[in-house]
């Protein structure tokens, strides 16, 4: 009887009930019955765990707008150009339009300053470039030329005339109020200004050589004295970053010789602001 008591009691654990005994355990006594309580889980079992929620990444940074790359053109470009050279990494230009040489010069700012070398100009790179560099003058723009000419003065409006803005810096060559040519043109410096006002060409020298200075000036078409419109390999080379010592200068040689070839003695020249 002690050891059916045993197994009965170790099953009621097992499944929390309330054990009764029979009428007696042999010496003739009824016993109350034995509550056995089985102690509820407090926690769910291992596997029932709610799985830790995925915290989420924080967004990465979302790459610079690029403002202007290969193939692009115009005045902000020529600013672009402009302050590359301030800073020596671009030598040629402005010339308006990001080309290879503007593309590697901005890489290698780029690569200077730790910044991604891309080639393309971004936002990040332009605030860079701004910060060490100054606003590029009207003359630093158009370093070797093609700035727009200005309207012809109205003495240039009848006939045959080579007309010649010193505001733009360049050179109309107009036929009865038609604009045939148009080229940059560079002037004398301040101790030898280029003359102002109405003249005429009185000789063509193909082939010409300062006397009075020793240098060329091929295509020279003289107009006020020693003062010639002329080609100048200076400023081909070096653009508005010299001066000539009173002659127009034009840096385009075919345009000159194609202008040298349609002028005559005689025609008229007009020098203006």
């Amino acid at each position: 009887m002690g050891r059916s008591f045993a197994t009965l009691l170790v099953l009621a654990m097992a499944c929390g009930c309330t054990v009764q005994t029979a009428d007696g355990d042999g010496d003739g006594k009824r016993r109350p019955p034995v509550r056995i309580e089985v102690p509820k889980r407090s926690t769910p079992p291992a596997d029932d765990d709610p799985k830790p929620s995925a915290t989420p990444s924080a967004p990465s940074a979302a790459p610079a707008a690029v403002l202007w790359s290969r193939g692009d053109s115009g005045r902000d470009v020529r600013e672009l150009q402009a302050r590359l050279r301030q800073v020596a990494w671009l030598y040629d230009g402005p010339t308006g339009s990001y080309d290879d040489l503007t593309e590697r010069a901005v890489k290698g700012f780029q690569g200077k300053r730790g910044l991604p070398r891309t080639g393309k100009t971004d936002t990040v790179t332009w605030k860079r470039l701004k910060a060490m560099t100054r606003e590029p003058g009207q003359w630093e723009l158009y370093l070797m030329g093609g700035q727009p000419a200005d309207a012809p003065d109205a003495r240039c409006l009848t006939g045959r005339v080579l007309c010649i803005s010193k505001t733009s810096r360049t050179l109309r060559w107009m036929i009865d109020g038609r604009t045939v040519t148009t080229v940059p043109v560079r002037f004398g410096s301040v101790g030898t200004p280029t003359r102002e006002g109405v003249f005429s060409v009185y000789w063509k020298s193909r082939h010409h050589v300062s006397t009075l200075y020793d240098s060329p000036m091929p295509y020279a078409m003289f107009f006020s004295g020693g003062q010639a419109v002329h080609y100048s390999a200076d400023f081909a080379a070096h653009g508005y970053a010299g001066a000539s010592h009173g002659c127009v200068n034009v840096r385009d040689e075919a345009a000159i010789a194609g202008l040298f070839a349609q002028v005559r003695n005689g025609d008229k020249v007009v020098v203006h602001w």
